[in-house]
């Protein structure tokens, strides 16, 4: 799937693309991300996509890992931007808002019956205030948090090049 980055030296947007991800293309932790990704990608079930740019297909600005529960509630296991796209520094601006209007996509396309379009993930403490102010995520309880159908609508109009229905 298409996304546009905003780098944030040249002022400019960059074409970009969401695609499924393999343990070849995982990145490591000794690179400077937070999750070891390889281990992780030896999950049974889940399902990784990467985020890169048009440009320079080998370098991964940021990853995701999904799970459906019971088969019909998807779950948002990890999401991390590359260690170069981290706060006001970054690279790139746009890279975590992209791959979770992403997971809000597929959670169109995997969830069932009463979950169809409800995008599930526990929360870090110190980002649940970011992913409701800044995601529209809803809060539940503990670390528990979700988007909704019309949170993830939002981010998808937002963030990837699609055409939606009301």
């Amino acid at each position: 799937m298409k996304v546009y980055l905003q780098d944030v030296e040249k002022d400019e947007l960059v074409e970009a693309i969401i695609e499924k991800a393999d343990n070849e293309g995982m990145p490591l932790k000794k690179d400077g991300w937070q999750f070891n990704w390889r281990k992780l990608s030896k999950i049974e079930g889940a399902q990784f996509y990467k985020l890169t740019t048009v440009d320079k297909p080998e370098i991964v600005e940021g990853i995701l890992m999904l799970t459906l529960i019971n088969r019909e509630i998807l779950y948002m296991n990890n999401i991390e931007v590359a260690p170069h796209n981290y706060g006001s520094d970054g690279k790139f601006e746009n890279v975590a808002g992209s791959l979770l209007a992403f997971g809000c996509y597929k959670s169109f396309e995997l969830g069932k019956e009463n979950y169809l379009g409800f995008l599930s993930f526990d929360s870090k403490t110190q980002l649940i205030e970011l992913y409701q102010e800044k995601y529209g995520a809803t809060y539940a309880m503990g670390q528990k948090m979700f988007f909704s159908p019309q949170a993830g609508k939002e981010l998808m109009r937002k963030y990837l090049l699609i055409e939606l229905d009301k």
